[in-house]
């Protein structure tokens, strides 16, 4: 096992997702533990870190992907919490989930718009 990766991938973790990235990994601890190390060691020991894209960046394309992708609103809610974290505003993202109807449709953006509601108001 690469430690490294791992601890980069925790530290990393910590910084985007929070307390939501902690839920994700318990919550994967008891049926695919595996999984969770590799999803954290490849998304946040690996690509998370490389230069190019600040973290900002990063959760603005992932909340984008996820909210296009569809069926994916436990991701989503926790990466809009990340958003939050790493300094974007409610309204910043509310405005990319509307920006993604054009492209995606409606319907993935008013899906969007009502994961980040729900992350709103469960931050106060």
């Amino acid at each position: 096992m690469d430690n490294e990766r791992f601890e980069r991938g925790m530290e990393m973790l910590a910084r985007v997702d929070g307390e939501q990235g902690d839920k994700v990994m318990e919550a994967l601890a008891d049926i695919a533990p595996d999984f969770g190390r590799l999803m954290l060691e490849f998304g946040f020991g690996d690509i998370y870190p490389r230069p190019g894209l600040t973290l900002k960046e990063r959760e603005l394309i992932t909340i984008s992907a996820l909210a296009a992708k569809g069926a994916c609103e436990p991701q989503l809610k926790v990466h809009i919490h990340g958003a939050l974290n790493v300094g974007w505003t409610r309204e910043e993202i509310v405005e990319t989930f509307m920006q993604i109807a054009v492209y995606a449709g409606f319907p993935a953006a008013l899906n969007a718009i009502f994961a980040a509601k729900a992350v709103f108001a469960e931050r106060g």
